[in-house]
């Protein structure tokens, strides 16, 4: 038992470990909220493009000698409107306009990475480097994670209503096409956030998997969003210690750990099923069962 305690206080002795701890609870609580919306609305391709196309923005943010974040939001914002702009302007389908634009940018991206000489690491951009953090990119995280957050609170049902039915939200006088535009934006801002705790490639998982997740267990939209931020907060966290341990890589242990989360919410939840089956099929047979008739009384 003293043993598991150290395992799990000793990371936090250390100042490095104390700062990606801190930084892993605030991307695991905004990629969660944010997922189920993006579940809800069947927005994981989304995620998946804007997370690639950020790569080009970040190198020419690095040339340009402008912080790196305001490269990748832009390349982000600009791979959103250039796939809504394709879709809205073509025969195409979005899932196609999508995965033409992101792997076009990615590759250029990477064209460009590997063009320029910088001190910049490749697999530090593609997976993150969460231990790493400094405390002005955890200032820097902290800052882009509030505001997407307060957003994102503040107007929670429009963007629910929005998600899941368009066109009700658009009877209701919602500005349909400024939601459309703002959850793009928040998407791109909460890709930002998470770059240095798990990267480009692995963000993805983040933004899924919590939503995923919380889908399986809840029917409310409101429980929804607790159990996300719960399964996403805990398996960062535990990620990042299990990373401090077996001195690998943390975002690929915070995504194994929301994998067997999930997998584990995949089972609870066809048990349950299995459960309620056989318990309505033990009802039906009871009433279906002939009631006994009373004897006469002589």
């Amino acid at each position: 038992m003293n043993t598991f305690i150290e395992l799990i206080t000793e990371p936090f002795m250390h100042d490095f470990m104390q700062r990606a701890i801190f930084a892993a609870i605030i991307v695991g609580a905004v990629c969660a909220v944010l997922s189920c919306y993006l579940v809800l609305k069947g927005w994981s391709l989304m995620g998946d493009a804007i997370s690639h196309a950020v790569l080009p923005g970040i190198v020419l943010a690095f040339v340009a000698g402008i912080p790196l974040v305001i490269g990748a939001f832009l390349s982000g914002i600009f791979c959103a409107f250039a796939t809504g702009y394709l879709k809205e302007h073509s025969r195409i389908k979005e899932d196609t306009v999508m995965g033409i634009v992101f792997s076009g940018m990615f590759a250029f991206g990477l064209v460009l990475f590997t063009r320029i000489d910088t001190d910049q690491h490749l697999t530090h951009i593609l997976f993150g480097s969460i231990l790493g953090i400094t405390k002005n990119e955890l200032i820097q995280t902290l800052c882009i994670a509030g505001v997407t957050l307060t957003i994102v609170l503040l107007k929670r049902k429009d963007f629910m209503l929005y998600c899941f039915d368009p066109n009700q939200a658009r009877v209701v006088g919602l500005p349909v096409r400024l939601l459309h535009y703002g959850l793009l934006s928040l998407l791109a801002l909460t890709i930002v956030a998470s770059l240095q705790a798990v990267g480009i490639i692995l963000v993805i998982a983040m933004l899924i998997s919590p939503g995923i997740i919380a889908f399986i267990l809840c029917r409310s939209f409101d429980r929804m969003l607790v159990v996300a931020i719960i399964a996403s907060v805990s398996s960062s966290i535990l990620g990042t210690i299990v990373s401090f341990h077996i001195d690998g890589e943390t975002g690929p242990c915070i995504v194994i750990i929301q994998a067997i989360i999930f997998i584990a919410a995949l089972i609870y939840n066809q048990i349950k099923l299995a459960y309620k089956k056989v318990n309505k099929s033990s009802s039906e047979k009871t009433s279906s069962q002939p009631l006994p008739i009373p004897e006469k009384s002589h």
